[in-house]
């Protein structure tokens, strides 16, 4: 499939990519030697390996960014590891980015590593990431079309087109996240909601997949797989497999058309005059690895004018270009990612992997069982490999694939159980590989610090999600903490706080951590706020601060700069949680605030952090606080009274914190005026029965009430004047909100001999009334507390065993009864007695 030309620089010659001419010896073809492959292919990469060898061209274009190629030096270097993804970022919006992953069985990657290792230029000949980082909206939303379709892209199954994924202005793609303007991914995109699909669609979206029904396989991935990624050793012509897919690829276009959208009509362009460039240079000896897409494009015969037409003019965008490490999950297509593959694990093997690649896998599979203290023996290894083998051929397969091993693995390793084989598709099929770049990338500084930090520190990035436990008593572990509270002030979300399954002490902290790849782009993107982590955090601090909006924020902003250790920010914090403070006459706003500052000061006493300025803004908070919570709580409806209720546990809790340097007058000033603030919300008819029962308990707890009045109070409420959906919403505040109410009335008669009083009688017509909140109240407590509850009631009043122990004078108690079961207590605790210790025999004699 040639044609002939004549190569020319003047705009108005036909210059045909495939001159005709006599080929050098060795030289396979005439022309350039176009290799089309399908990105993240095993097969492909070794074929592309195989091909190289047999030709040994003179220079090697790969598809990617050319302002990558003052890098392709670094790819070379034993501190380089794949997987890794060429990052493109607009300078001055450098969360506009996007990624060209490869990994160690990309061909693109091979190609690249083939041409370093023999001293052979290697350069990017796609459209330049200058001009995909500006396209707009337009471009951006048919390159998200496929990811939101969940389609594949077009070159085959997983995307054989270009490798870049893009992010749009200020995001990175997640999982399930469509692709910005800078995703490498041809003709596969899927049309726009609305819009038809034609016959030339399919192939848009998966020509590989045409070409598996064709063959009668009705999975395009397993076909791929049996043809390509199958294949045996690099035996025969080096060049049958790109030679059979172009004229398969070209086939396919001359039938059904390009498919293609306008921006790959711009990419091919660019990549013919690229070529043309290289031809130049090099003469004939010119390789080209590409998606396989593109080959009959860049077969084509065009004028160098009309491909210089079509590029030029473009819009374009100052951009940088980096290595940054990548992950095997971040390659999966379930990822989001356009031209990603089902199992980046399980290709890595196979390319890995120099023989009996089956006994290898079920190998690795045996080791992670065993890890996980599954019992999995040689003997079960040796079945599977059989298993497998056997149902390869029984489907006429010539390797056993994923799909056979997978169901090997099922049945025999893991007994016909999905629960350890989705622990093998998470760990091996998928796997979390993270890769490596050299430290001398360039980077911008936040980086490079936030490396040396890393370093220092010992928390080095993974790509599998891990818990850290930090004791913040330990210099290394507060200065983790540090880190990575600093670091999610700046957006940079590589840790999560989480439950400490030890110690509730503040000195402990928990946290999990992983690292994504696109965690890259956030850190380019805090780069604006300085070139060291400590003082982009202390500047984003200060700045979130001045536009913060609530009260509320300021003083979670407080918080943060104490437990990230950024006390530069703290004044310009302060000064502006004071001025919001004066200026806020919200209850509910204020009461949010306290708390956030009463622990702010408590890690200022654990980290050694000087937050004196917090105490008189949160005793200055607590005193507005009690003078505005009472008229804030009357009138309320049901929604807003929940809601006030919540402040007031919290602002209750808070000051139980609060130490006696935090308030002028003393720990005891607060507490008192608290209480009084509590009875007067206790003791008013316009406040809502759920506040009033809420502060009755409150001041029960903190001793500032007698049991007797308690139950004076609740009796007053469940008398038969009070309505019975203001007695249920007393109740619930009282007894409710997970506050240890059902012990309260199992340990109480007079309390619960009220409520079953009032409860029987409520009159039938209130009772379908007040039942939902009876049940709130009662489903909070524990199934025991529940039964107990019922079991008392069912007994009635003054049944035995109602009565709780309290002491050795209480009524009813049958001190006699209770005296004579203490010899058996000594004798089973084996308490000295009678100056002797208690020893039993081996016919039960107590010596």
């Amino acid at each position: 499939m040639t044609a002939s030309g004549t190569t020319g620089g003047t705009s108005g010659e036909t210059a045909d990519v495939t001159n005709e001419g006599l080929p050098e010896p060795g030289w396979p073809a005439v022309g350039p030697l176009l290799l089309g492959v399908r990105h993240h292919g095993p097969g492909s990469a070794r074929a592309v390996r195989a091909a190289l060898e047999a030709a040994r061209p003179a220079v090697v274009l790969i598809e990617g960014p050319p302002e990558a190629d003052p890098l392709v030096p670094l790819a070379a270097g034993t501190d380089m590891r794949p997987p890794v993804a060429l990052l493109a970022h607009a300078v001055d919006e450098p969360g506009r980015s996007a990624f060209w992953p490869m990994a160690e069985f990309s061909p693109e990657w091979v190609a690249l590593r083939w041409a370093l290792d023999h001293g052979i230029p290697a350069r990017f000949i796609d459209l330049p990431a200058a001009h995909t980082l500006a396209w707009e909206d337009d471009d951006a939303e048919d390159a998200g079309d496929t990811d939101r379709d969940g389609r594949e892209d077009a070159d085959g199954p997983g995307g054989a087109d270009g490798p870049g994924e893009a992010d749009g202005p200020g995001e990175a793609d997640g999982p399930g996240e469509a692709d910005g303007p800078g995703e490498a991914d041809g003709p596969g995109e899927a049309d726009g909601p609305g819009e038809a699909d034609g016959p030339g669609d399919a192939i848009r979206i998966d020509p590989l997949g045409v070409l598996a029904r064709t063959a009668g396989h009705d999975d395009a991935e397993r076909w791929w797989e049996d043809v390509v990624e199958h294949r045996g050793g690099d035996k025969g012509d080096a060049l049958a497999p790109f030679t059979a897919l172009e004229e398969a690829m070209t086939a396919l276009r001359d039938t059904y058309g390009s498919g293609g959208h306008h921006r790959d009509l711009l990419r091919e362009a660019h990549m013919r005059l690229a070529i043309r460039a290289a031809r130049r240079e090099a003469g004939e000896r010119v390789a080209v690895v590409c998606g396989a897409w593109h080959v009959p494009a860049l077969r084509r015969r065009t004028t160098v004018a009309a491909d210089r037409a079509l590029v030029r003019g473009l819009p374009r965008v100052r951009t940088d270009v980096t290595w940054v490490p990548w992950t095997h999950r971040r390659l999966s297509r379930s990822s989001g990612y356009g031209a990603g593959i089902d199992s980046p694990g399980w290709y890595g093997h196979l390319f890995a992997a120099p023989d009996r690649p089956v006994e290898r896998w079920m190998t690795k599979v045996a080791g992670l069982l065993r890890a996980e203290d599954r019992i999995v023996s040689a003997a079960h290894v040796i079945e599977a490999v059989r298993l497998a083998e056997t149902l390869a051929a029984m489907r006429g397969r010539p390797l056993a694939g994923l799909g056979e091993t997978t169901d090997a693995v099922r049945a025999v390793l893991c007994d016909g159980s999905d629960v350890p084989l989705a622990l093998v598709h998470d760990r091996l099929v998928v796997g979390d590989v993270l890769g490596e770049v050299p430290a001398d990338a360039p980077a911008v500084p936040l980086q490079r610090d936030l490396t040396r930090t890393q370093r220092r520190l010992r928390l080095k990035p993974e790509a599998a999600e891990r818990e850290v436990e930090l004791d913040l008593r330990k210099d290394t572990d507060a200065g983790r903490s540090r880190l990575l509270h600093r670091l999610r002030l700046l957006g940079v979300r590589w840790g999560e706080p989480a439950a400490s399954r030890g110690s509730t002490g503040t000195f402990r902290e928990t946290w999990r951590l992983r690292w994504e790849p696109e965690l890259s782009v956030r850190v380019a993107e805090a780069g604006v706020w300085g070139t060291t982590v400590l003082g982009a955090a202390t500047a984003r601090a200060e700045a979130d601060a001045i536009a913060a909006r609530g009260l509320a924020e300021v003083t979670g902003l407080a918080e943060q700069c104490l437990l990230a250790g950024l006390p530069d920010a703290l004044p310009t914090v302060m000064r502006v949680l004071a001025d919001r403070a004066a200026l806020d006459t919200d209850v509910g706003h204020l009461a949010q605030a306290l708390p956030a500052l009463v622990r702010a000061l408590r890690y200022g006493d654990v980290r050694g952090t000087d937050a004196a300025a917090l105490a008189g803004v949160a005793t200055g908070l607590a005193e507005r606080v009690f003078v505005g919570l009472p008229p804030a709580c009357a009138a309320l409806d049901a929604d807003a009274a929940q809601e006030m209720r919540g402040h007031l546990d919290a602002v209750h809790t808070a000051l139980g914190l609060l130490g006696d340097s935090s308030a002028p007058g003393g720990h005891g000033t607060l507490r008192t005026r608290w209480q009084a603030v509590l009875r007067t919300l206790s003791g008013r008819d316009t406040v809502p029965g759920v506040i009033r029962g809420r502060a009755v308990r409150l001041l029960l707890d903190g001793g500032a009430l007698v049991p007797d009045e308690a139950a004076r109070l609740m009796g007053l409420v469940l008398s038969p004047g009070t309505a019975p959906a203001d007695a249920a919403a007393w109740i619930e505040g009282f007894l409710g909100g997970g506050s240890g109410g059902g012990m309260l009335l199992l340990h109480d008669e007079r309390l619960r001999a009220l409520v079953d009083t009032w409860l029987a009688g409520v009159p039938a017509e209130a009772f379908t009334d007040v039942l939902p909140l009876l049940r709130r109240t009662f489903s909070e407590y524990e199934p025991g507390v529940r039964r107990t509850l019922g079991e008392l009631v069912r007994r009635g009043p003054g049944a035995p065993g109602r009565t709780p122990v309290t002491g050795p004078g209480t009524p009813g108690l049958d001190t006699g009864r209770a005296d004579a079961v203490l010899p058996v207590v000594r004798l089973l605790l084996g308490r000295e007695e009678d100056g002797a210790v208690a020893r039993t025999g081996p016919e039960g004699v107590t010596a």
